[in-house]
């Protein structure tokens, strides 16, 4: 039993029903939030209405805000490879929320630049490090005939007696050189601006691209953009997450030294799951925030705009509505807090883990900006209010990372699997 001597109020911190936060990760959290709203707000806004050639010019608010991004020191990666596991699994998540709940694009870019460096680092090896270290980077994994079949790298989703696509994009191995052709899909965040590449591609190691069960021989290796052969095609314009610019990637016979190679053929799956696994764990606490920003704002219009003689909260069926917001929200962050835990615990990391909460959170992050978008009415289809920018960015997020139904189906079966080695099947 609780015992009160009068009803308080609620005590809500930024993020809800916040339990118990030190004093170090409410500075962090209150620094974060900040920056998300002084900087990265104006700054999204700005972006989100540009022309994706524009987004990524000289002069373009994009570069001010990588500027202020590492001015900032907020995703410094020695600090962070610095932390203890349960420290990361505390502050990782107070960071992105906050950052997404700024600008789900800028947020997701200043992630995705840093993932060659952080592949570098992750290696040890002081030529990688020297070489990558401080380059702004980008993911290049999926193909423009080849997406979903990404995700499914290990090929347990294919049709029976059937194959894998060759794709357009592939590597061979020739002497002492890596040599790489073909094209990315145009979906790949942050290469418009990126100086290198963390690639995934199939690779013909002497044997072929196929294995024997039909799935591609893969490697993963760290690419300059500075090589002959390398070449960049258009932004893409797209329906959300417009400061995140995005575009494809095209490689004709350029060759690499065998040491840039991070992942080789028995090592790149495992390397990719762990790429995938960081990523859609981050999406999940992203869209968090995502949802959060539309809630906040739907909380505040419904208590300033009069419909029926009187401001729209005291309307019952309104306060209905937006406390089912609220609740989607804490369980947004609840699953996704509970990613980061399992993935930095005793168990963890595994994909399955980060998919169930990517997955859920992005597709709850659409009902609640829907339910945004309805809560004000006709404002919310307006480019006047932020709303509706918020489900353009939402939406995208069902796809983004991984289809959201390809990482359902994968995660089952690897439901499936530890079942059948638990009982012994």
């Amino acid at each position: 039993m609780f015992n009160f001597d009068e009803v308080p109020l609620p005590k809500l911190g930024l993020t809800g029903l916040d339990g118990v936060l030190s004093e170090e990760e409410l500075a962090i959290q209150d620094v974060t939030h900040r920056f998300a709203e002084e900087v990265m707000r104006p700054i999204g806004e700005k972006l989100d209405k540009m022309d994706p050639q524009d987004v990524v010019a000289e002069g373009s608010p994009l570069w001010d805000y990588i500027a202020k991004m590492d001015e900032s020191g907020l995703l410094d990666l020695e600090a962070i490879g610095g932390m203890s596991d349960a420290e990361k699994s505390r502050i990782i998540p107070i960071i992105f929320e906050e950052l997404a709940w700024g600008d789900c694009g800028l947020a997701l870019t200043s992630m995705v630049l840093k993932f060659p460096a952080f592949a570098a680092y992750n290696t040890g090896k002081p030529e990688l490090i020297e070489r990558f270290g401080k380059l702004r980077g980008c993911w290049v994994a999926t193909q423009p005939d080849r997406g979903s079949e990404v995700v499914d790298m290990d090929f347990t989703e294919g049709h029976p007696d059937t194959k894998q696509h060759r794709g357009n994009l592939h590597a061979r191995i020739d002497g002492e050189e890596l040599v790489i052709t073909g094209q990315s899909a145009a979906w790949v965040s942050a290469t418009p601006i990126a100086e290198c590449a963390l690639l995934y591609c199939q690779c013909d190691y002497g044997d072929g691209l196929y294995k024997e069960d039909g799935s591609h021989n893969y490697v993963a290796a760290l690419v300059p953009f500075d090589l002959p052969g390398v070449s960049k095609g258009k932004p893409l314009d797209k329906m959300g997450m417009r400061a995140l610019c995005q575009g494809e990637v095209f490689f004709d016979e350029v060759r690499i030294p065998l040491s840039y190679i991070v992942a080789g053929q028995n090592e790149a799956f495992p390397s990719f799951f762990g790429a995938l696994t960081f990523g859609n764990m981050e999406m999940g606490i992203s869209f968090t925030g995502v949802a959060r920003a539309a809630y906040e704002h739907a909380l505040a219009y419904v208590h300033e705009r009069k419909q029926g003689g009187t401001e729209l909260i005291n309307h019952q069926t309104v306060r209905a509505r937006l406390f089912k917001m609220q609740q989607k929200v804490e369980a947004c962050r609840a699953l996704a807090l509970r990613a980061f835990a399992y993935n930095y615990g005793p168990n963890g990391p595994h994909l399955l883990a980060s998919a169930t909460s990517k997955t859920f959170v992005t597709d709850t992050c659409v009902e609640v900006t829907s339910e945004a978008i309805q809560l004000l009415g006709g404002n919310g289809l307006t480019k006047e209010y932020p709303v509706e920018k918020l489900f353009r960015d939402a939406r995208t997020a069902q796809i983004a990372d991984g289809e959201n139904n390809v990482l359902g189906l994968k995660s089952a079966t690897w439901l499936s699997k530890e079942y059948k080695n638990r009982v012994g099947l």
